[in-house]
């Protein structure tokens, strides 16, 4: 399978299917390094600042180009 033909947010849902050849594997090392050194009290945390930040926020309207 060729990298530049692979969407990765489709293709790789139930895992990479590219293995060696992902162009994204810097990233897999740092979640799992994220995910082995933060401890899930700390992930909830983070969610619920992320969460609470984004209810915060203005409401963001979107006009249709044609009305």
């Amino acid at each position: 399978m060729n990298p530049d033909n692979v969407n990765c947010a489709v293709d790789c849902v139930d895992g990479c299917v590219l293995g060696d050849r992902c162009p994204h594997q810097e990233y897999q090392q740092e979640t799992a390094k994220f995910i082995e050194d933060t401890s899930l009290d700390k992930m909830i945390e983070i969610a619920e600042i992320a969460r609470m930040k984004k209810l915060s926020e203005p409401p963001k309207w979107v006009i249709p180009d044609e009305i």
